[in-house]
């Protein structure tokens, strides 16, 4: 796959999210609910990394972070990410750009 067929943190839509998460299908509800999941996954990651919204699409693999956080969020109806149970993919993703260094 060419750099350019990667999709960018903003430009991850309700629809990628949905083919990631496999739905066929789902409600007017659940687009709402699909639509603050993202929001909330890119809020967790730019609090977590220290970087601007632009500058999270420099860096492909955050796409794949956000996806899977957007991913538990959606399994467990849960709109926060837990600090102690942060997956370790992820976690290794972010803190690699992570301009926070406290």
């Amino acid at each position: 796959m060419a750099l350019s067929n990667i999709i960018k943190v903003s430009e991850v839509t309700v629809s990628n999210l949905g083919d990631f998460l496999r739905l066929s299908e789902y409600s007017q509800s659940e687009q709402v609910l699909l639509e603050t999941i993202i929001a909330s996954g890119k809020a967790y990651i730019t609090t977590f990394t220290g970087l601007t919204t632009e500058q999270l699409d420099l860096y492909p693999d955050i796409t794949l972070a956000l996806l899977v956080i957007c991913q538990d969020m959606w399994d467990n109806r849960s709109y926060y990410v837990e600090s102690n149970n942060v997956n370790k993919v992820v976690e290794g993703i972010l803190s690699s750009h992570s301009v926070n260094l406290l």
